[in-house]
């Protein structure tokens, strides 16, 4: 694999080609309001392995020329939200009814065929568990852990990370879960397991003296669990994330070296007629197909906050019950540490009508998202205050929604009637076959190889190439000489798209016809069988 330039001292290289310097984590002595460098992105290798996933759009890293624009793109709300509601005696408290995932998680359970949630209710049942066939209508299961209700655990908690280990070598560790809880002492970050989500053990670890909202993921492509403590950073920068990472889920956390990481930056603009510094408020990650996908739940104020010499638009707020503005932004990484956050809109927004479900403090489901066909689902948590019926708290009033997606569609390279072309960097594969996500059901999209003297292979050239005219997630790319790669496998080689009338999403190398790219499916989804693509085509 070819390296990164520039690197004087070079450590591990990763999957698609980036050399990560010797001392990882990387050293910083705090998180500051500057937009933090990616260095892939100024430097990236001289040749790109593109083995695992579908390769995606989402930056330049790919990209050695275009005439092609790029168009980020945001989910849409499913028209029947919440999904999930606090309709059961045991998810309302005094100060207001709460059925959310707090980061938790939300994923799909191949061996049972189901979709699978574990969420944050009113005491005692801290945590809850519900299921559903379709990831839209949703069931709460009786269970037996506390008798009469869904709960799975009753300590009582902020937040938590919950993930399906379809890797796990030891049965009884299939499902991991960490809890940042207040009635265990000390503010404890703690690791709990379980065989069937439902009875857990535990606590197995604890990182004491930690903030509320932390969470972890896991990155396949290190094989590291990463675990993001909430920090505080002076001049401006409040809440932001420490990094940790083990090998290791049950690795004792005392000791671990924690580096200061993350945080909301001068990008990040205060909410129009609040006029607050933006903080971070939660970190949230998953994989998905070559990258990592990061869900940055941005704070831009507290209306409890208000006073006379603020804003006129957040004393009006605080006084109609209106619950914190959070909302989720992008982000994308492909060495795990370094975002890359092109897109500063919400991603999954609030909303400005009192009495939506969403009306303040929207964020992330762990999991990152569910692939449904040729939908990505995300689960979000919204909170409706006291526009929410029988609330009397504007911190309260908790519910679950869900936005859709179009598989890859996170950005896409644009071109109008007249056309225009995209050339990748070099790149390298074992596979045989080309497929694409492409949108031009009036247009067309052609490509072709280039081979290491900058022309293009014989019989796969832009002229041999037979267009695709079509609305599609996976579709293959053939030319009239035929459609096997194999010959240019462990090469160098560059795809050239010609592109008209239509948007281009990811394109890939696969070993086989299916199309299935090992790359990572995020949450998993119906279909799958494991934490990758194996299979191509869903149906």
């Amino acid at each position: 694999m070819a390296a990164s330039a520039g690197k004087a001292q070079e450590g591990e290289t990763l999957y698609n080609g980036i050399v990560l310097p010797a001392i990882w984590p990387p050293i910083q002595p705090a998180v500051t309001r500057k937009v933090q460098p990616v260095p892939y992105l100024e430097s990236p290798p001289a040749v790109i392995p593109i083995d695992i996933g579908r390769q995606l759009f989402v930056d330049n890293f790919l990209v050695q020329s275009t005439t092609l624009s790029r168009t980020h793109h945001q989910p849409e709300y499913y028209a029947g939200n919440p999904i999930l509601t606090p309709d059961r005696p045991w998810e309302r408290s005094r100060r207001g009814p709460i059925a959310m995932p707090f980061s938790d998680a939300v994923v799909y359970d191949p061996a049972e065929g189901i979709f699978k949630m574990w969420y944050l209710a009113a005491a005692p049942a801290s945590t809850c568990y519900a299921t559903s066939r379709d990831g839209i209508h949703w069931d709460k299961p009786l269970l037996d852990v506390l008798p009469g209700t869904n709960a799975v655990h009753t300590v009582k908690r902020d937040s938590s990370s919950i993930f399906l280990d379809l890797e796990a070598k030891d049965p009884s560790e299939r499902y991991k879960m960490i809890l940042w809880g207040v009635d265990i002492g000390e503010e404890n970050l703690v690791t709990f397991l379980s065989a069937d989500g439902i009875h857990w053990r535990g606590p197995i670890t604890r990182l004491k003296g930690t903030g509320d909202r932390s969470t972890a993921f896991y990155n396949p492509f290190r094989k590291v669990w990463v675990f993001g403590i909430r920090a505080w950073w002076p001049q401006g920068v409040g809440r932001g994330r420490f990094y940790v990472e083990t090998p290791q889920f049950t690795t004792p956390l005392e000791g671990l070296t924690q580096r200061p990481w993350i945080g909301a930056d001068e990008k990040d603009e205060p909410y129009p007629g609040y006029g607050i510094p933006t903080q971070l408020y939660n970190h949230d990650a998953a994989p998905y197909e070559s990258l990592m996908i990061g869900l940055f739940s941005i704070w831009h104020g507290d209306t409890r906050d208000a006073n006379p010499n603020k804003p006129e638009r957040m004393v009006k707020d605080f006084e109609a019950g209106r619950p914190k503005i959070n909302f989720v932004k992008i982000g994308y990484s492909r060495d795990g540490w370094h975002w890359y956050r092109p897109d500063r809109r919400p991603f999954l927004n609030v909303s400005e009508k009192k009495g939506d479900w969403n009306w303040g403090n929207v964020q992330s489901a762990g999991g990152g998202c569910v692939i449904v066909g040729d939908k990505l689902y995300f689960y979000v948590s919204g909170r409706g205050g006291k526009g929410f019926p029988g609330c009397d708290d504007h911190d309260h009033g908790c519910s679950a929604g869900l936005a859709m997606l179009r598989r890859d569609g996170f950005a896409s390279m644009d071109a109008d009637t007249a056309g225009g072309e995209l050339t990748t960097r070099p790149v390298m594969f074992k596979g045989k076959y080309l497929f694409v996500n492409v949108d031009c059901p009036g247009g067309k999209l052609a490509a072709e190889v280039i081979g290491p003297d900058g022309k293009a292979a014989g019989g796969f050239s832009l002229a041999d190439c037979t267009p695709i005219t079509a609305d599609t997630t996976c579709r293959q790319i053939t030319w009239k000489g035929g459609d096997d790669l194999s010959r240019f496998a462990g090469e160098p080689v560059r795809f050239r798209f010609r592109l008209a009338g239509g948007r281009l999403y990811a394109f890939w190398v696969s070993p086989d016809k299916s199309g299935a790219s090992h790359g990572y499916v995020a949450a998993g989804g119906p279909g799958f069988t494991g934490p990758t693509d194996t299979v191509g085509m869903v149906k």
